[in-house]
């Protein structure tokens, strides 16, 4: 097996490279995690590897937040510095954060292969940093498992010059391995005022740095014919405490605000809740899962999950206040949610993305076999 590095940043990443981790664990593999901490709160980051049963980071970064530029620019020094150090085959990143443009960039002018795990997804919405992030890793990488087969045939059109394999999404392994153990171990149920809720997230940049998309969004949360439970992310508190709406959030009634939480509570409070209203791409996945299965309304104009949309449990509701509650009070009326399998795999995914490792890794040793003759 080749040596392997895994780089991680946000704790979606933490969550969804969790089953490879675990895989290279039990192979005992010649691995080492290299944790940016773009997320380095604990309760979004340290918690996650305590919850997850993961080894802790064989490199900590301490990129933290700053402007785009500078957050990429810095991961970027940084890792590059320990490429070098440690000179991997090949480095595994995840999804489309600033932490995954800069491991692929910077593993890339180095000479070593990047392989990106959740490839191929499109949102087409050029004011998601997260869409310029995965389209310039997939262009770069030379492995590209791909969650779906409508994601490999966006790769397939879009020309990448790297292999493209279908495993399945990596977040469905995650929540058929631990929501059992996270029904046993988290109390969050006994924190939360309302025997019957709706769970919401909102952090993403397009819609809490607009002072007129966050304003829509407490209006929604604050006149939802049902009460809401809001695990409010660091960045959004910022905002709309910049923009003068974070008492009338918080003063409420309807509405139960909560510190980010970890990931099992965060699952169970997904599986006890009524539906989801969102602006999160993961939880899009995360709500189809066998064991969930829970209808999200997309907070956003547009969706790099079509899957989710397609069979039935996500619907893009966009941010107008009139609109989201016209489609929630529908809904509630007539709560039917498809009964379509998951269209994100069957939990296999990280053993899929471990199988390709394998092979690729035979065919690199018979590569430098064949040379040396």
């Amino acid at each position: 097996m080749s040596k392997i590095s895994v780089v991680v940043g946000t704790r979606p990443e933490i969550i969804k490279m969790a089953s490879i981790i675990r895989q290279l664990e039990s192979r005992n593999c010649d691995y080492d995690i290299i944790h940016t901490e773009q997320h380095y709160d604990f309760n979004m980051s340290q918690l996650f590897f305590d919850e997850l049963g993961l080894p802790q980071p064989d490199y900590r970064l301490v990129v933290g937040s700053n402007t785009q530029a500078k957050q990429t620019a810095n991961a970027m020094v940084k890792l590059e510095e320990v490429f070098i150090k440690t000179n991997p085959d090949v480095v595994l990143v995840e999804g489309d954060t600033n932490t995954v443009l800069a491991g692929a960039l910077s593993v890339t002018k180095l000479g070593i292969k990047v392989g990106h795990v959740e490839a191929g997804l499109r949102s087409y919405d050029t004011r998601m940093p997260e869409e310029h992030n995965r389209r310039l890793t997939d262009h770069v990488s030379s492995l590209l498992f791909a969650p779906t087969n409508f994601n490999a045939k966006t790769l397939r059109k879009e020309n990448v010059w790297g292999k493209i394999f279908v495993t399945g999404n990596t977040v469905i392994d995650a929540c058929l391995d631990y929501l059992p153990i996270a029904e046993k171990k988290s109390n969050i149920l006994d924190k939360i005022k309302f025997n019957e809720f709706v769970l919401a997230t909102a952090h993403r940049a397009e819609n809490v740095d607009d002072p007129d998309v966050i304003s829509n969004l407490v209006k929604i949360f604050t006149e939802c014919p049902l009460p809401v439970v809001y695990p409010i992310h660091p960045r959004t508190v910022k905002r709309l405490k910049e923009f003068g709406l974070y008492e009338k959030l918080a003063n409420d009634n309807n509405i139960q605000l909560i510190d980010p939480v970890g990931y099992f509570d965060f699952l169970v409070l997904m599986k006890s809740c009524l539906f989801i209203l969102t602006d999160s791409g993961g939880i899009q996945e995360e709500a189809t899962s066998p064991n969930i299965r829970k209808k999200v309304f997309v907070l956003r104009k547009s969706t790099e999950r079509p899957e989710a949309v397609k069979s039935g449990y996500a619907e893009v509701v966009g941010t107008d206040t009139s609109d989201v509650l016209k489609n929630i009070s529908k809904f509630i009326e007539n709560p039917e949610l498809s009964i379509n399998s998951c269209p994100f795999g069957d939990g296999k995914a990280g053993r899929n993305i471990m199988r390709i490792l394998d092979e690729f890794s035979d065919n690199e040793r018979k590569s430098r076999i064949s040379g040396e003759v």
